[in-house]
């Protein structure tokens, strides 16, 4: 998806999956014969659980392209580590001329982040972060800078194992 190599795939059966649309745009080819109106659309769906996926979807209507962008985001479901409803750590990321910034919050903050951004930690499940959008707001690569970075988040556990120490030495040092 985004080639990265620590991502833990999801197939969606059995999922409860909520989609959530990010952006509608139309688009004109002019033709000999006038102008052609088409419709691309960016979705995001995810279990509320960890389990998160973005789609593009293309087509002469806008609910056949919504459809179409659910059925790819769901062949390109991720999951995401969420302890205690926040990130463990803080991660930034940069797709485009999209970055994105993602901070850990303590219980009861909320979701503080833009409306791009907001739908896709929504969907995953998280319910406590920080996080800042810089640079460019084009919801495609906002989508994608913060899947990228919500794939460069690695847990505690895999952390302490990759440095051979216990779990609790990698928080006290």
């Amino acid at each position: 998806m985004l080639g990265l190599d620590n991502i833990e795939k999801v197939k969606p059966g059995g999922l409860e999956l909520k989609d959530r649309l990010v952006s509608v745009n139309r688009v004109t080819k002019v033709t000999k014969g006038g102008r052609a109106f088409g419709f691309s659309a960016i979705v995001v769906v995810g279990d509320e659980a960890g389990t998160v996926g973005f789609g593009l979807g293309k087509s002469k209507e806008v609910a056949s392209a919504i459809a179409k962008a659910v059925e790819d985001a769901k062949k390109n479901l991720v999951k995401v580590p969420v302890v205690n409803h926040t990130i463990p750590h803080q991660t930034s990321a940069r797709y485009g001329g999209a970055d994105i910034f993602l901070r850990p919050a303590t219980h009861g903050t909320g979701v503080i982040a833009g409306g791009t951004v907001r739908m896709v930690v929504e969907a995953a499940g998280i319910k406590d972060i920080l996080s800042k959008s810089k640079g460019s707001s084009n919801p495609h690569n906002v989508v994608k800078a913060t899947f990228k970075a919500l794939l460069d988040i690695r847990r505690p556990e895999e952390i302490a194992k990759l440095r051979g120490i216990s779990l609790n030495k990698v928080f006290n040092g």
